[in-house]
């Protein structure tokens, strides 16, 4: 997924109130941009971090500037990582209609945000309908967090919603459905994949329930420049 627009190259003065972002600009200009991500962002909002900006597409809109990636140094290495927890559904989509998401390949439509379970909609649903009545539905989860070197973590802080997704999945596979829980790492250096039990114990327990079900899980990570996001290759769930 390319940035439609060039990002703009910032100072991150502060995250607050989940949704903003005072930001310095590389003109000296201070200017307040949206923060997509409702998580708690540990490790990624340290003010003076080097930041990067979209502009508004639409003239209208209030807040002029979405924040889009943030370069860290963990563990002495800099890393791009992609905070706008918008992105992965359509970077997602890109990766299966391409074929990189190999336990996703061969299917025939792709429909997003359909409704289903309790009041609920699927990020991704894939199906043949020619060859069999089968569905194959798709959660997929923002990862960004990593405290270990070279170990991607989910959640970042306490998630009822992602359990009762865990929950809806396995509900599918009852039915004779498939069901997949998809952690899109927007970063590039980790090698493999975790749950952050210390964060939500009662999310680990939905996930063992899940997989005992039959709901599968896959990790995948990406490359990130300035220019682009991409899908790039599996990392091992541990």
């Amino acid at each position: 997924m390319k940035f439609p627009n060039p990002l703009i190259k910032g100072t991150l003065i502060k995250r607050y109130k989940r949704f903003l972002a005072d930001v310095t600009l590389e003109t000296g200009e201070e200017i307040t941009a949206h923060c997509a991500n409702p998580g708690s962002m540990l490790g990624l909002k340290d003010p003076g971090s080097t930041v990067w900006l979209s502009p508004a597409i639409n003239p209208k809109r209030k807040l002029k500037y979405s924040w889009e990636l943030i370069e860290t140094n963990d563990f002495n290495k800099k890393t791009l990582v992609g905070i706008n927890t918008s992105l992965p559904n359509k970077l997602a989509e890109e990766a299966i209609l391409n074929g990189t998401i190999k336990e996703l390949r061969d299917y025939q439509n792709l429909k997003r945000e359909v409704k289903y379970g309790e009041n609920s909609r699927i990020d991704i649903l894939l199906d043949n309908p020619e060859i069999n009545e089968q569905k194959c539905y798709v959660e997929i989860k923002n990862v960004h967090l990593l405290r270990e070197k070279n170990l991607a973590e989910f959640p970042d802080s306490v998630t009822a919603r992602g359990a009762k997704h865990l929950k809806e999945l396995s509900d599918m596979v009852k039915q004779g459905h498939r069901a997949v829980m998809f952690y899109l790492i927007q970063r590039d250096d980790c090698t493999s994949f975790s749950l952050a039990e210390d964060i939500d114990t009662a999310y680990k327990d939905a996930f063992l329930k899940a997989i005992d079900t039959g709901v599968e899980a896959i990790a995948y990570k990406c490359k990130l420049t300035t220019t682009e996001i991409k899908v790039t290759k599996p990392v091992k769930i541990i």
